[in-house]
C-alpha cells in the first residue's frame, strides 16, 4: 500500500500539514524587515540569496489566537518555504514549529468537501499520532485576490532590496 509523505507542523496548537513535495525546505526564523502598511497576515520579508521572500502567518490567515508572542517563542517557529503560492516564486510560511515528515496510508486520510473550508485550503484530515491534523492545499491557501496582492508585495520588496545590492 503507497503511503503518501507528509510535512507535519503546528500554529497555535492546531495540527496542520503540506504534501511533503510542496516544500522546498525548512529553516529556523530568520530576521525579518517589514516594510510600513504590508497587511497584517505577512509577517515580513527575508534576504535568501538576493531574493525577496515574503513570510506569511498562517496564525493570521486561519484566525488562531496567539497567545505567546515574546523573543523566546520565535526561537522554536521554523519557515517552511515553498515555491508554488503565489507567480512570484518563493513563499515562507511561518509555523510554530516543524514536528515531523512521515507517511500516512489511505486508511489514515478522510477527504474534506471544498465548500467545508475557506477556498478550500483543507483538502483532508489526517490521523497522525492520535491527532487529527489539517491537510492543507497550498494552491489554495491564499485567495485569488490575496496571491496577486502578495505577487505585487514581492515585487516592490524585490526592488527595494535591488537598490542596496552592491557589486563584490
Amino acid at each position: 500500500m503507497a503511503s503518501l509523505q507528509i510535512i507535519v507542523f503546528d500554529v497555535c496548537g492546531t495540527a496542520c500539514a503540506l504534501h511533503r513535495n510542496a516544500a522546498r525546505e525548512f529553516l529556523p526564523l530568520p530576521h525579518l524587515w517589514r516594510p510600513p502598511a504590508l497587511p497584517r497576515p505577512v509577517a515580513g520579508f527575508f534576504n535568501l540569496g538576493g531574493h525577496a521572500v515574503p513570510v506569511l502567518r498562517l496564525d493570521v490567515l486561519f484566525g488562531l489566537e496567539r497567545t505567546d508572542e515574546g523573543a523566546e517563542a520565535n526561537l522554536y517557529r521554523h519557515l517552511i518555504l515553498i515555491d508554488r503560492l503565489n507567480a512570484s516564486g518563493t513563499t515562507a510560511l511561518l509555523v510554530d514549529r516543524v514536528l515531523d515528515v512521515v507517511g500516512v496510508v489511505p486508511s489514515q486520510i478522510s477527504p474534506v468537501s471544498r465548500e467545508g473550508t475557506l477556498n478550500g485550503c483543507v483538502e483532508a484530515e489526517v490521523t497522525w499520532d492520535e491527532r487529527l491534523v489539517h491537510l492543507l492545499s497550498v494552491e489554495r491557501i491564499l485567495l485569488t485576490e490575496e496571491q496577486q496582492a502578495l505577487a505585487e508585495l514581492g515585487r516592490k520588496a524585490q526592488s527595494r532590496l535591488s537598490e542596496w545590492a552592491v557589486e563584490a
